[in-house]
């Protein structure tokens, strides 16, 4: 079974409260249906760092990310993590206060994760950065995952009705 990092931005759409008409209604649309309809297929994981940034703000929003990642295996903050989360910031392709952000994919990428989800299109899902970051990983002998949104994993469906 394939492995997907749960970013906190996912949980974050997933329960937020939206405007209609707005991009950030479709994105939490395209998340419920990700959350529903495909993360059953894949092992599903997060991190400390996710649950930590979760829990901060609204505490009524906070207990609902809380919620959803209640049940995902939560992956061991290693001193491997926090040293290829600085190999990635030293990379010069993050600014030095993405730490956060260099955080998770050094989670995905030490333990081998398939995919990284996530809707963070600034850091984490922008080709520009991850095309650098990439040999950075394969150089200390680690594959780059692959980083994406729900909609970009969202795979075949067959929907019913």
């Amino acid at each position: 079974m394939e492995s997907v990092y749960i970013e906190t931005s996912v949980v974050s759409y997933l329960v937020a409260r939206t405007k209609e008409n707005t991009l950030a209604r479709e994105w939490q649309k395209l998340t419920a249906d990700w959350w529903r309809l495909r993360r059953p297929r894949f092992e599903c994981v997060t991190s400390p760092e996710v649950l930590k940034e979760a829990a901060v703000g609204d505490a009524e929003m906070s207990r609902k990310r809380l919620d959803q990642l209640n049940g995902l295996t939560v992956l061991q903050h290693t001193n491997e993590v926090d040293v290829m989360a600085e190999r990635f910031l030293n990379a010069g392709a993050l600014p030095k206060k993405a730490k956060a952000d260099a955080v998770h994919l050094a989670f995905a990428t030490v333990y081998k994760i398939n995919y990284l989800l996530t809707w963070n299109m600034k850091h984490l899902a922008n080709a520009m950065i991850w095309i650098k970051l990439r040999p950075v990983a394969e150089q200390h002998g680690y594959e780059f995952p692959f980083v994406g949104n729900p909609l970009q994993l969202m795979g075949r469906i067959e929907y019913e009705g």
